[in-house]
């Protein structure tokens, strides 16, 4: 942890400018003159992108019992974020039970609703965990994972989401996960949209990794409801051990490259972060770089903050990552 108090401090202090980069920036467009008379920009400019924060974030304080899933909105409103990103696998301990009845997922909708709407927040998406293989090769079993979002579906829409995140998990090989990933979606981008949710696809480890594929599978289904959740951190296609997800990745996809073919399919993008330097920099992400990809793409949406480092705790992380993003997006053109 030796940079765990350099990072906690740069966080703590910049808590106050990061709020004013969102909410004042519009006043620091201004532009001001030094003393030579000449005129310089004020750095401290409104970003393009509005900021969401990832309950994955918080995932470790949740599983632990230090945080209630429904203290979500109050901490992001504390933290200085505009927007929510749920993660369906975080209320499992009451939905499960209840085996995601009517009844649960109205009580998980009008919690999760309050809350929101108590601290002014926008809900933004759901991120779909565990509800089944939508790329599996077995159209029955590939159906009842459709069927099984249907509630996801519905429970975004009374939330005022405008999507959920799923994955595409059930094949490892490519011949059968193209056309097996663009029956899944299909199926279900075709009941999302009489709902007006879209259905996103994240990188998201196995071939959901591999960009141009993604790309692929996204240009066949071919549909506006149904496009990308390009995440800065998430290009392993496959790791040493595939049941030991800290054994390191066999095949990486190149983040840049990758998150480039997918941001024409963007209708969010996720800011992964693990470790940072002495100077606040991700350790392995260059921040300047990828915002520029996403600028550069005419993104202008949530960018959601994604910690899954360990070396700092969650909320030392969270605020390293969302300062690194404002102080990357004032330097890119």
């Amino acid at each position: 942890m030796k940079r765990r108090n350099f990072v906690k401090n740069s966080a703590v202090a910049g808590v106050g400018l990061s709020v004013l980069g969102i909410y004042s920036c519009k006043e620091a467009k201004k532009e001001a003159t030094d003393e030579t008379g000449m005129e310089e920009k004020d750095e401290s400019m409104e970003p393009f992108f509005k900021l969401s924060l990832a309950q994955w974030s918080v995932h470790r304080m949740i599983q632990n019992g230090e945080l209630d899933p429904y203290a979500f909105a109050s901490k992001a409103k504390e933290w200085g974020f505009a927007g929510l990103e749920y993660v369906s696998q975080l209320y499992d301990k009451e939905l499960k039970p209840a085996n995601y009845s009517a009844e649960a997922m109205a009580a998980f909708v009008d919690r999760s609703n309050a809350e929101a709407e108590k601290h002014g927040l926008q809900n933004v998406l759901i991120m779909i965990d565990g509800q089944g293989d939508l790329a599996t090769s077995d159209a029955k079993t590939r159906k009842e994972a459709v069927e099984n979002h249907h509630k996801w579906v519905d429970a975004a829409s009374a939330m005022g989401c405008h999507a959920i995140r799923v994955n595409l998990a059930g094949s490892t090989d490519p011949e059968t996960w193209v056309p097996n990933s663009v029956d899944g979606l299909s199926q279900l981008a075709n009941y999302a949209k009489g709902k007006s949710i879209n259905i996103l696809v994240e990188n998201h480890g196995g071939l959901s990794s591999n960009a141009a594929m993604l790309a692929e599978v996204m240009t066949k289904v071919g549909m506006d409801n149904c496009g990308t959740l390009p995440d800065f951190g998430n290009f392993c296609i496959r790791r040493n051990d595939p049941e030991d997800y800290g054994s390191g990745c066999a095949d990486m996809y190149d983040a840049y490259k990758g998150t480039t073919e997918l941001m024409p399919f963007a209708k969010a993008v996720s800011a992964k972060s693990h470790n940072f330097d002495e100077a606040g920099n991700e350790t392995d992400i260059d921040y300047t770089r990828m915002l520029q990809i996403v600028k550069d793409a005419g993104y202008t949406g949530f960018i959601g903050v994604e910690y899954e480092g360990d070396e700092l705790g969650e909320v030392e992380g969270i605020m390293a990552t969302k300062n690194l993003m404002l102080s990357s997006a004032a330097k890119i053109g």
